[in-house]
């Protein structure tokens, strides 16, 4: 970082001239953007092309690390789960009033936006940055802008009974990622070292983002809807999808698919996989009908997929199956990876 005041910032706003070191490194310019980040400036104005505008905000709080990769990639995933794309991002990032490792953490934070956000072509256009004693770790909040047509604008609730359910990627990527992350120590005394090491890059690889899938699943319309299985992991998000839809839901268990080191660690740990935390998995409404072609294209790519289920009549009806024994969708209202913060 390219600045002379290394030592603790204090409680309020960045010097202006950091924050003018800062918004440097950053993707800010777009040929839509009148006005964008600058120092002095307070908000940012974008000519909107006709369509329609998505907006999404998320805080990241949970995670250790990766705080600026996952404020890009978990906001750019509800954006395209609508079918549009996502263009830019607003980031406020707060940083506790303690410690010495301030700038240290901020760099980090800021270069992982900066990558990021190139890596999906989305432009930062603007946000906030403070100090503050209210927080005890860093925690970056992304508010993400996208288009889409209206004419291909997908909306979860105008799912139907008999809709088939896709799984894309698998689940939990982002809670393995977080576990090798917190728990490397104890990890350490049981596991191999490279199996720590693959597990803590999971958010890159495979990867949390579902930007590709769902941009390919929309493309090919033959899609009805997308979600997002975040916290409370993929029976939450399936819920979540029964709530939206008015619809229920029959999901057989044995065909929701995780990669071995991700079950590895929930066993390790106890925690109950359908519950963790599950960015970088895509839940696909396809009809009935659409739904064989939709897997064949998914395959084609390269893009592990698997029908897990179908939507039903009645939104009571929420029913898991495991071999022959029908039980009803457990709820999480807690994400199950808490536990191993109080361990």
């Amino acid at each position: 970082m390219v600045h002379e005041e290394r030592h603790r910032l204090r409680a309020g706003k960045l010097p202006n001239a950091l924050l003018s070191d800062l918004l440097e490194r950053l993707p800010r310019k777009h040929k839509n953007l009148l006005i964008g980040p600058a120092v002095g400036v307070d908000a940012a104005a974008i000519e909107v092309s006709p369509g329609v505008l998505l907006a999404k905000s998320d805080p990241i709080t949970i995670a250790g690390r990766e705080q600026g990769r996952l404020a890009v990639h978990v906001n750019a995933n509800d954006i395209a789960c609508m079918g549009g794309r996502p263009k830019w991002l607003l980031v406020t990032i707060l940083l506790p009033d303690s410690g010495e490792q301030q700038i240290e953490m901020l760099d980090e934070i800021v270069d992982e936006l900066a990558k990021t956000c190139r890596e999906i072509s989305v432009t930062v256009v603007g946000g906030h940055t403070e100090i503050t004693p209210a927080v005890n770790q860093p925690v970056v909040i992304g508010a993400m802008l996208g288009e889409v047509r209206a004419d291909t604008l997908l909306d979860i609730r105008k799912c139907q009974p008999g809709d088939r359910l896709i799984l894309v990627s698998g689940i939990a990527i982002e809670a393995t990622s977080i576990i090798a992350h917190q728990c490397e120590k104890q990890l350490g005394e049981i596991f191999d070292k490279d199996l720590i090491a693959r597990c803590q890059n999971f958010s890159k690889s495979p990867g949390v983002s579902v930007l590709s899938a769902a941009l390919l699943a929309a493309d090919s319309g033959l899609v009805r809807a997308m979600h997002d299985p975040t916290e409370g992991g993929i029976f939450t998000a399936l819920h979540e999808l029964c709530d939206a839809s008015q619809c229920g839901i029959d999901v057989q268990a044995e065909h929701i698919f995780a990669l071995p080191e991700s079950r590895l660690l929930c066993d390790y740990f106890e925690l109950n996989i359908f519950g963790v935390i599950s960015s970088g998995a895509l839940l696909v409404v396809s009809p009935a009908d659409d739904a064989e072609e939709l897997l064949a294209i998914l395959s084609k790519h390269d893009m592990p997929a698997a029908d897990i289920g179908a939507l039903t009549e009645h939104t009571e009806h929420r029913i898991v199956r495991t071999g022959n024994v029908d039980e009803p969708m457990p709820r999480f209202d807690q994400d199950e990876i808490t536990r191993i913060f109080a361990l």
